[in-house]
């Protein structure tokens, strides 16, 4: 059976949350900011993964 693509954007998204507070709860130096830029990558990553839109206006000829 293959995994439900919503459930896997959740935990994209729970994943994302997680990295975000624990470098939020770390002493401040390079480790912490290393820990907020995978916070920052895994979040884009899970948001790249969520709903896209169609585009709005006429379609194309």
């Amino acid at each position: 059976m293959t995994e439900n693509p919503h459930r896997e954007e959740r935990d994209m998204e729970a994943q994302a949350d997680e990295a975000l507070e624990a470098a939020r709860s770390m002493s401040p130096g390079k480790d912490k900011t290393e820990a907020l830029k995978r916070a920052g990558l895994l979040r884009t990553a899970a948001d790249a993964r969520g709903v896209s839109f169609a585009r709005r206006g006429r379609p194309p000829k």
